[in-house]
């Protein structure tokens, strides 16, 4: 028991500093960044901080990495709408979560991007290829896509589109432009069958979140419940044990 709680702290404890480096991250760039300030926002210890992460290098590296193993978009049977969803996800988070906005940052600015092999750029193309994959062996594509390029075509549009939209509007339509990007684009990716099914306008990112927030919740709820009636059966065994019973 105690190591489980030990585990568990040490899990949120990183989680903590990785959102205070994000932070960091998203206001200073990695150049003007610093440790001190990660531990004054994280309000952990140097030591802490060293802990889970050898150097700022490791720091930032940990940052990118995190947006992938969050909880992102529900598996879908159609995997262009998991395709689209996907992109519109990262469209709705990227003004509202310091993680993906940090990891976009590190992943874009010339005095990282050789240090961090790219940021996040390579797993977002590794995951839409793999989407768009597992679309082609349900029928859902055009004979012509291929579906490493068209990963490659796309993450560069959408950050386009991030970049773009940043510099304009300080991300204030983003959500409506990566609607339109996909719009443009699926047409020449999808059969026609399943481009008249799918859903993408500029509030499906919204819409997604909202969907994944209510299954989790669903999910811990009957957790709880679970433990209830867990701890009522333990109760009774209990009583019906002192009592002879059984």
């Amino acid at each position: 028991m105690v190591a489980v709680v030990r585990q568990e702290r040490a899990v949120r404890t990183r989680r903590l500093i990785l959102e205070a480096a994000a932070s960091v991250f998203d206001e200073f760039g990695y150049e003007g960044a610093t440790i001190g300030e990660v531990v004054a926002r994280a309000g952990v210890t140097r030591g802490a901080v060293y802990f889970h992460f050898a150097s700022k290098r490791d720091l930032a590296q940990g940052v990118v990495e995190e947006q992938f193993v969050q909880d992102g978009v529900p598996e879908r049977v159609c995997k262009l709408q998991e395709f689209v969803d996907t992109g519109m996800v990262v469209a709705y988070l990227m003004p509202r979560d310091p993680l993906l906005s940090a990891g976009a940052r590190l992943s874009l600015g010339q005095d990282v991007f050789d240090d961090l092999g790219g940021g996040a750029i390579p797993g977002w193309i590794s995951r839409l290829e793999a989407l768009l994959v597992a679309a082609g062996e349900r029928g859902e594509l055009l004979p012509h896509v291929v579906p490493a390029d068209t990963a490659w075509l796309v993450t560069a549009a959408w950050t386009g589109v991030q970049i773009q939209s940043q510099k304009l509007s300080g991300r204030a339509d983003l959500e409506r432009r990566a609607a339109g990007l996909f719009q443009h684009l699926m047409p020449s990716i999808a059969v026609p069958g399943v481009l008249g099914s799918l859903q993408m306008g500029p509030d499906r990112g919204a819409q997604v979140v909202a969907e994944v927030a209510a299954a989790r919740a669903a999910t811990e709820g009957a957790g709880a419940q679970g433990g209830t009636q867990d701890g009522a059966r333990s109760a009774a065994r209990a009583v019906a044990d002192e009592v002879g019973v059984g």
